[in-house]
């Protein structure tokens, strides 16, 4: 199945970390503090969950999240973070197959598009889209390297990594950033990570 990383699963964080130090969870954390409080969350892609432990730690309560991840064992760690008493309704799957009311006051995508083709990641993004109110937040944490060798580097050992040993079907970064300016999505917040090598941007649907 492609995306999956249930191979992963058991040694991710230790992996982030131990290549990017705590630049992956800053980059996240930092989006965090834009969530307002009583708010309908997507969450696309939260691999093993920590995520959830951040959110509550802000917003114990009157959260609504839907939790989305393709990986079952993703997914099981997932399940056992501390979500206080927020509301949170899990979804074991893609989430392009996954059916999104249009109610969402925030979706989260943390380095979720890095997986994806460039035509995928249209389709997820169309989706994601949909599920977006008007005015709504989109929390995006991804890869955006410079053209610095070390990072091209990197990113394609990642890729290839990745492409290995959980069928990701990319083997380079789409165009996201393009899909927003399409979309008409304004940047209000961003950050740069790592050297400039991971960027986090709030951005507002104001189309």
């Amino acid at each position: 199945m492609a995306n999956n990383y249930d191979n992963a699963a058991p040694f991710y964080d230790k992996l982030s970390r131990l290549v990017f130090g705590r630049a992956l969870v800053n980059a996240q954390v930092y989006l965090l503090q834009f969530v307002p409080p009583a708010t309908n969350i997507l969450i696309a892609g939260g691999g093993t969950g920590w995520i959830l432990d951040e959110l509550t730690r802000l917003h114990p309560t009157g959260l609504h999240i839907t939790y989305v991840e393709l990986s079952p064992k993703m997914m099981a760690l997932s399940q056992q973070k501390d979500t206080g008493a927020n509301k949170v309704t899990y979804i074991n799957s893609a989430i392009e197959d996954v059916f999104l009311d249009a109610n969402f006051d925030v979706v989260i995508t943390p380095f979720l598009f890095d997986n994806f083709s460039e035509q995928t990641a249209q389709k997820v993004f169309d989706h994601l889209n949909s599920a977006l109110k008007p005015n709504g937040l989109w929390l995006y944490a991804d890869f955006e390297p410079k053209d610095r060798l070390w990072q091209k580097t990197l990113l394609k050992t990642m890729h290839l990594f990745f492409k290995l040993l959980c069928s990701i079907e990319a083997s380079r970064l789409p165009e996201v950033k393009n899909l927003f300016s399409k979309r008409h999505y304004t940047p209000v917040h961003s950050k740069a990570f790592f050297h400039d090598f991971i960027r986090a941007i709030a951005y507002k649907r104001t189309g």
